[in-house]
């Protein structure tokens, strides 16, 4: 696996880290942020990756030669906003007027989310496989999704899709793509909302992801994952 990670490290031309499987992951957190705030002046941003054997497959993908992220990097659209529109509006379409109603709901209260979770074993709290902490010499946060290619599969955003949600939500938001498993995707906002409606960001999760809300939240409706978001930094999703 040593050669396997080094070949695809180069390739991607980004130093990494490794934290072994059982690490405390506030240790990952913290490395995260400390890479965030240096890489703001070295010129990358980071990125966790689960090396699961999913998560190698991925990258060894990301690092082959059918793949140009150069390409995706170029092709990237100011059309995320619509792509989540159109999403929306899909998931919904089929809606009534008083389903919808239902859907949207009128709780005061959601979880707020302060950590990157999605790598963390269920069974003892600690990582669940061998974690890469990756800095990656991109010049815009939302062109990691290009380094690291997600989607495309079950209800995932296609790669192209991907980039586009990202860099709109970066915009907007300032909400950067942080952590990576085989069917989790988190974001850093350390901006929080940055003073957008939370309704308005719950109905864009939404739309990302449905099953933040379908298998995410207690009462499935948007108004406690937007309470939830008012107050968090960190964006979980997960496609089932």
């Amino acid at each position: 696996m040593k050669e396997t990670l080094k070949k695809i490290t180069d390739v991607l031309q980004c130093k990494y880290s490794v934290f072994k499987k059982g690490t405390d992951p506030e240790l990952v957190e913290q490395a995260y942020k400390e890479a965030f705030e240096a890489g703001k002046t070295k010129g990358f941003y980071p990125a966790i990756v689960s090396m699961e054997e999913y998560g190698m497959e991925w990258l060894e993908y990301a690092a082959g030669e059918e793949y140009d992220k150069e390409q995706v990097i170029a092709g990237c659209k100011d059309n995320g906003k619509e792509i989540l529109e159109e999403r929306f509006k899909e998931y919904t379409e089929m809606y009534e007027e008083d389903d919808l109603k239902e859907l949207i709901g009128e709780e005061t209260q959601g979880e707020e989310n302060h950590h990157f979770c999605g790598y963390i074993s269920f069974r003892d709290g600690m990582l669940a496989e061998d974690t890469l902490l990756l800095e990656i010499p991109v010049k815009n946060p939302w062109e990691i999704a290009a380094y690291l290619p997600m989607g495309g599969w079950n209800e995932y955003p296609g790669p192209e899709d991907m980039i586009s949600i990202c860099k709109y939500w970066y915009e907007k938001y300032g909400a950067v793509p942080a952590a990576f498993t085989q069917d989790v995707m988190e974001f850093y906002a350390p901006f929080g909302l940055n003073g957008v409606d939370s309704m308005e960001a719950a109905k864009e999760h939404y739309a990302f992801c449905t099953d933040r809300v379908d298998q995410g939240t207690r009462t499935y409706k948007l108004s406690e994952l937007a309470a939830g978001l008012a107050g968090s930094d960190v964006w979980y999703f997960w496609w089932d």
